[in-house]
């Protein structure tokens, strides 16, 4: 016989207050994304109004007043160039790192290790920008760029140009460094989760641990590990002070990404750079927050993205194990 067992205080009301405290938190986040959109549309509807497409098209940026004229292309351009070189730098060592710590690194290695790695996800981005601005640079202007310039800068053009460490090579080498912990630590977590029984299969073959990598781990998880990749990319996207302080710092046309030795601009940077120089209700305001927008649309486009692919590996794993 089953007994019904009546909890203290389980009235119906408490349940109703439950679900709509749960609703409230569910849709807060929500809530903030649209008001901050709302709050970038109508503070660019200017630069939008006056400008139109060309704002994403155009070069030229001057702030004076009479002679206006802005144009977004030179920091799109150096936003994508700076977080696609980083990817291609730090998504390799990322896998690396995961592929140790979820399949060959000892017991007593793996904790500390996997401490280490969150601990430098969780060093402030300006403490990146000082290290690499103070430090970085030198050895990077020294020992790479010198030498690369004066043997390939006749000839190679995104090799050209009078190396000065504070550039796009730079800054996309302490990105890949920032994004590092953020995809390795995922990886390792997608890793982990392809079942036991991928592993046994390619062992019971014959397999060593790199056949092994090559026909079960990496096949299972590669929607996860692009996933991994592509939020460290919304990472490096989005990246404002470490950026700031190591890019250089060039508008209008000289900020297009020319050379890997020149100096740049990225959306985030130049929204930092000229913020408080921005009149209250001028276009040179107007045109900075319509960046912001830009900005907004692109991360959250990757992140839907990443969250995506990550959860097809996740749901792929259940399914394995309830089967």
């Amino acid at each position: 016989m089953i007994q019904t067992v009546k909890l203290k205080g389980g009235s119906p009301i408490f349940d109703k207050v439950f679900k709509v405290m749960a609703a409230i938190a569910a849709t807060y986040i929500l809530a903030i994304i649209i008001l901050i959109a709302f709050q970038l549309i109508s503070g660019s509807y200017p630069i939008w109004d006056k400008e139109g497409i060309s704002f994403l098209t155009g070069s030229g940026w001057n702030a004076v007043e009479g002679r206006e004229v802005y144009g977004a292309a030179p920091y799109i351009a150096g936003t994508f160039v700076t977080a696609g070189l980083a990817m291609l730098i730090g998504v390799p060592i990322s896998i690396g790192i995961a592929m140790f710590m979820s399949e060959l690194a000892p017991k007593f290695l793996r904790s500390p290790l996997s401490f280490v790695i969150e601990l430098l996800a969780a060093v402030p981005s300006v403490i990146y920008g000082l290290w690499g601005l103070f430090i970085f640079r030198d050895y990077i202007k020294n020992w790479i760029e010198i030498p690369l310039g004066n043997t390939f800068g006749n000839k190679v053009w995104f090799l050209s140009g009078a190396p000065f460490g504070l550039d796009i090579f730079t800054t996309s080498i302490v990105l890949a460094i920032m994004i590092i912990p953020t995809i390795s630590t995922i990886s390792r977590e997608i890793m982990i989760a392809v079942p036991n029984s991928q592993r046994e299969a390619a062992y019971m073959l014959g397999a060593t641990k790199w056949e092994v990598f090559k026909m079960a781990v990496i096949p299972y998880s590669k929607s996860g590990l692009i996933g991994a990749s592509i939020l460290g990319l919304g990472r490096a996207v989005g990246e404002t002070m470490a950026v700031t302080m190591l890019i250089g710092n060039a508008t209008g046309p000289s900020a297009f990404p020319s050379s890997l030795f020149a100096p740049g601009q990225t959306m985030s940077s130049i929204i930092a750079n000229e913020f408080a120089e921005a009149s209250p209700g001028s276009l040179h305001l107007a045109a900075l927050v319509g960046i912001g927008l830009i900005l907004l649309i692109v991360a959250i486009a990757i992140n839907i993205v990443a969250q995506l692919l990550v959860s097809r590996v996740l749901k792929a794993h259940e399914g394995a194990v309830l089967a």
